[in-house]
């Protein structure tokens, strides 16, 4: 973050080159003298190194977010995608403030340039066409005037356009400092071409049991001391629970079975205006088939005519084998009984085709790069017809290297479709020709060599359906289950026993974050993460909650605070590499002084040999990455044999078999320009991570969501 440093130290110059070059305000600003901002009120959602940001503004963000992103995205994620968006603006804002960085009027509108809604929208267009500054700006002041909604959407967007030309100065003025020398251009060649090949012996750490390696939980305390940035923890909570689930029961299952079976015959009715009894169809016999499944199904009678792979795979060959007017079912489709009756069938009513599409400069859609006459057109696809009827297994090739369509990628496939879909000469030709069939059809956009691929019947089948839905009863059984296993789990003090003499399912979640939403086997259950943290629930207590379709009973089994790890926690992680460290130092101690021969030879493994190994990538074949290994064989002389070397795998003794240098190059440009285009790239992201690192931040959303 040197680069930082320095322009923190040069504010005073910067404020000169920039700020008095750009001179501060904004186009609404400057229509309507309203600047906007004002006094945060309020309490707090959270601070950014003493900043405070308005609960009561992100609430309002937060619900612009929410009608932006729709129906389908769940409060947690917009609240955490508005966090994350108001935490990287204050955090930048904080930079522009002490570096001075302003935007001006010529900023704004250069930016706005770049935003393909206001540069091709008309209403900003000059006589020629060309986006317009005077119309956009009259265009402001007149939404300010006369289209409030319009204005305040603008007011919107431009403080987005104000922050990102901030920040595109911002991260410029880091980029101009981000350089590559011909010196570190040197080093990254040498690092990828420079070879070395070497012979060594490896006793793999697995040669040791890890039941014959004891730990001791001060040794893990140490380790954890000693690593203290790689065993930080955010507060957390880990949960156990049993789901009850609102599903239908066996009886439920034979009743709706049994309900829509009584609805195939016909059936006898006592009319009481009439005083005599009234036939009533079933779904047999009737003649209006669909007022019969609006009446009686909870799907509607469907006309479209449909494929074989467009029906319930599962059932698919048997519905698609029934004559006109039968009947087939009760059948079991997913949460639903259905019956299904075959209304009518049209042979090879579905095709599946391919084509070669040669446009022509003006056919419709004609790509503007198309620069063939219509006659040069059809001369090619003339061409390519007589290509693909010689040898019909080139036709996928001949597509994918000349078609002008969308399909070429795929070879020209357009799957299948039924009649009307395509174009009328296209159509015709489709279904008037048999499978195979290979010819020219002309359209408005341009001409095609046509290949009928395959033919399916169609059909159009209807479907008397009743889905399946837990009763009153069992829903009422339900609860009094999930009410008894909570109060029994409670008065027990041992959840899982209780469940075990339920014969319940306990399933754990750990390490849930305060605004976690989505939890394992249960979905969206932000109520349950608001339990846990709340500092009024204790270790171990259990509480009952109304999900989605059934009940959760929850026990809270752990709490973590932010901070170090304990050892109980971090053992999982640091049990391995206290293992590995004593193993080594175990095969070390065990064969200090001995040739590479008594090496191989005493601990029972082989010699083997790696090539061509660089520093850019240090990967032994069959061994993995070993960075160290690979290192210390660069810096010994061919021929030398190295000691013990401690690696990622195992305990190493190499030789150096081989070592070749890259050749000399005249210039290192080309490499120092790639480590400074890959370090530019990174600048965004990289900069905004330090910041973010070191800045002070207290998270308050759990209080409020």
């Amino acid at each position: 973050m040197a680069v930082l440093e320095n322009i923190r130290k040069r504010t005073t110059v910067l404020i000169l080159i920039i700020g008095l070059a750009l001179f501060a305000f904004v186009i609404s600003g400057v229509l309507s003298n309203d600047m906007g901002g004002g006094a945060k009120v309020g309490s707090s959602v959270g601070e950014v190194n003493g900043d405070k940001i308005s609960i009561d503004q992100f609430r309002r963000n937060v619900e612009a977010y929410s009608r932006m992103a729709g129906p389908s995205a769940s409060s947690m994620l917009v609240v955490n995608q508005v966090w994350e968006r108001e935490l990287r603006n204050t955090i930048l804002d904080q930079q522009f403030e002490e570096l001075g960085i302003q935007v001006g009027h010529d900023q704004i509108i250069n930016y706005i340039k770049t935003i393909p809604s206001y540069v091709q929208n008309p209403e900003f267009h000059n006589a020629n066409g060309i986006f317009d500054e005077n119309r956009f700006k009259a265009a402001v002041a007149d939404w300010k005037a006369n289209n409030p909604a319009r204005y305040n959407l603008w007011l919107q967007d431009e403080q987005a356009i104000i922050q990102n030309a901030k920040e595109q100065t911002y991260f410029n003025l880091v980029r101009a400092g981000v350089a590559s020398t011909l010196k570190e251009g040197e080093l990254e060649y040498n690092l990828a071409n420079n070879k070395v090949d070497i012979k060594y012996v490896r006793v793999p750490y697995t040669s040791i049991p890890d039941s014959t390696i004891a730990v001791s939980k001060k040794e893990i305390e140490a380790y954890v001391n000693a690593h203290k940035e790689d065993f930080k923890q955010s507060a957390s909570r880990d949960i156990q629970f049993v789901y009850f689930e609102e599903k239908p029961s066996v009886a439920d299952d034979t009743q709706v079975k049994d309900e829509i079976t009584s609805l195939l015959e016909d059936q006898v009715e006592y009319n009481t205006q009439k005083d005599a009894n009234d036939t009533i169809l079933g779904f047999r016999t009737t003649k209006d088939i669909v007022a019969f499944l609006d009446r009686n199904s909870d799907q509607k009678f469907d006309s479209i005519y449909k494929a074989k792979n467009e029906l319930s795979a599962k059932f698919a060959d048997t519905l698609m084998a029934l004559p006109k007017g039968a009947i087939f079912g009760p059948y079991k489709d997913g949460n639903f009984y259905k019956v299904s009756k075959m209304i009518d069938r049209k042979p090879n009513g579905s095709v599946k085709a391919s084509h070669i599409l040669i446009a022509y400069e003006g056919a419709q859609n004609a790509n503007p790069d198309v620069t063939r006459t219509k006659e040069e057109a059809e001369k090619k696809a003339k061409e390519l017809l007589s290509e693909a009827k010689q040898n019909t297994t080139i036709f996928t090739q001949l597509a994918r290297d000349n078609s002008d369509g969308p399909s070429a990628p795929s070879g020209g496939d357009l799957g299948y479709f039924q009649e009307g879909v395509m174009v009328e000469e296209f159509n015709d030709f489709a279904f008037k020709n048999a499978v195979g069939t290979i010819g020219l059809v002309e359209t408005d956009f341009g001409f095609h060599v046509v290949k009928v691929d395959d033919k399916q019947d169609v059909v159009q089948i209807a479907t008397l359906a009743r889905e399946l839905e837990p009763s009153e009863e069992t829903v009422n059984a339900l609860f009094t289950e999930a009410t008894k296993f909570e109060m029994d789990a409670i008065d027990s003090k041992d959840f899982a026993a209780t469940a075990k003499t339920g014969n319940f399912v306990v399933r754990p979640v750990n390490k849930i974050n305060a605004m976690d939403e989505n939890l394992p086997g249960l979905s969206a259950q932000r109520a349950i993460v608001q339990w846990a943290f709340n500092e009024n629930t204790k270790l171990g207590e259990v509480k009952r909650f109304d999900i989605n379709k059934g009940y959760a009973v929850v026990q809270l089994t752990a709490k973590y605070k932010e901070g170090l790890m304990a050892a109980e926690d971090a053992s999982v992680l640091v049990l391995p590499k206290i293992r590995k460290e004593k193993k080594a130092a175990q095969i070390i101690s065990a064969n200090k002084g001995k040739s590479m021969d008594a090496f191989f030879k005493d601990n029972n493994v082989s010699v083997s040999t790696a090539t061509a190994l660089t520093m850019k990538s240090p990967i032994i074949p069959g061994a993995g990455a070993e960075a160290y290994v690979v290192g210390s064989a660069f810096a010994m002389d061919q021929g030398a044999t190295s000691g013990l070397l401690e690696g990622e795998t195992g305990v190493y003794m190499v030789t150096v078999t081989k070592k070749e240098e890259a050749p000399k190059l005249d210039n290192y440009s080309t490499y120092a320009n790639n480590l400074q285009a890959s370090a530019v790239g990174r600048v965004n992201l990289s900069v905004y991570n330090a910041l973010k690192e070191a800045s002070e931040i207290e998270d308050k959303r759990a209080t409020f969501y």
